[in-house]
């Protein structure tokens, strides 16, 4: 019989570090992950196949523990438009930064098929996919090499038919995490089911193993997630201010003052729903939706904006993507952090285990 994934992983914690495509998850973070008993991931939907290659030799150098490799599974191409709004909209932000503003509608190029091949020379233990499932020759190829297929859900829906497409494990993303949705079957407003309500409902509906996202940022989310069915939990935002993330000291910032009701969905960064903080390049774009151009497109046409605020600790252009639970994000290291959700994990079962006891006199 064949052992399950999970076991095959030999984790020594259930957690899963998300991914997170745009350099928070460096090879450092991931490596660290890693060693300390969990799982981390590479987001590489941005990468190219040689950077697909060498960031998983740079983990790999630093540990020879299991990780992962995240794609964006293939959206069909979005159809042509006239950008001459979407470029008029950003020119003040690009001048505001110094940059020049951009002159045509970036034409990013599909790479899908050649990150595929990287992903799987790579050799990692698990390849994930967002936005949808990969054709089932991709899903062949991966199980043909000895690894796990994942894919994130965000509705019953969506579970199964990840499920019946050969996945070792659902995703299930609740609305409170941070980042892109992976909605693919349904609306967007459809797919915002909270962590609470989807988890049971998936852990149901599928005979798989579980994976709890969205809102998890300590062990009392750990101890809730497992009691409502998932077998691991994935966190995204409590990793992002870990001292080995890659992110900017103005994102780390505002995800440390930040409280769980000043998130929001849009669009306006990359043209697809995710949430993420709401600060003034959200806000103002958002009040003009029909500027803003599909995914992927939107996002090339504000990368090289949010480059530049990077660069320059401009907060009010970054694409802050976060979760609603950031409230509880602390600075460490992600071997502090994992520690100290296996305490809290345990401490929060045992106290559950004396609720219905009777008091000892």
């Amino acid at each position: 019989m064949p052992i399950p994934f999970l076991d095959r992983l030999a984790l020594r914690h259930p957690v899963f570090q998300a991914p997170m495509a745009g350099g928070g998850d460096t090879p450092e973070l991931v490596a660290a992950v890693a060693e300390a008993g969990a799982l981390g991931f590479i987001g590489a939907a941005y990468l190219g196949p040689e950077q697909i290659a060498e960031t998983a030799a740079s983990v790999r150098a630093r540990t020879r523990r299991p990780f992962g490799i995240n794609l964006f599974a293939r959206l069909p191409a979005p159809a042509p438009v006239d950008g001459r709004a979407a470029l008029e909209r950003v020119a003040p932000y690009y001048r505001e930064l110094g940059l020049p503003p951009p002159a045509e509608v970036p034409r990013p190029e599909d790479r899908f098929a050649e990150q595929v091949r990287a992903a799987l020379e790579a050799d990692p233990a698990v390849i994930s996919f967002t936005f949808g499932i990969p054709s089932p020759d991709v899903v062949a190829a991966i199980h043909s090499r000895g690894m796990a297929f994942l894919a994130t859900a965000t509705t019953v829906e969506e579970a199964r038919a990840v499920e019946a497409a050969g996945a070792d494990a659902v995703i299930a993303q609740g609305s409170e995490a941070g980042g892109h949705r992976g909605t693919f079957a349904s609306d967007f407003e459809s797919g915002l089911v909270g962590t609470m309500a989807l988890v049971p409902q998936v852990a149901d509906a599928v005979r798989v193993p579980v994976v709890a996202s969205g809102g998890i940022m300590d062990g009392r989310g750990i101890a809730a997630a497992l009691a409502l069915g998932a077998r691991a939990v994935q966190l995204g935002t409590a990793f992002l201010t870990c001292h080995e993330s890659g992110i900017t000291e103005a994102y780390r910032a505002a995800i440390l003052g930040s409280g769980e009701h000043q998130t929001r969905i849009t669009r306006a960064f990359s043209g697809r729903p995710a949430r993420g903080i709401v600060n003034r390049f959200m806000t103002e774009v958002e009040a003009e939706p029909d500027v803003i151009l599909p995914f992927p497109v939107q996002h090339a046409l504000t990368r090289p904006l949010r480059v530049a605020a990077g660069k320059a600790g401009r907060s009010e252009f970054l694409n802050l993507w976060a979760g609603q639970g950031l409230r509880m994000a602390r600075r460490q290291t992600a071997a502090e952090l994992i520690e100290r959700l296996s305490q809290q994990t345990r401490a929060t079962v045992d106290r559950l285990a004396n609720v219905n006891r009777p008091e000892q006199r």
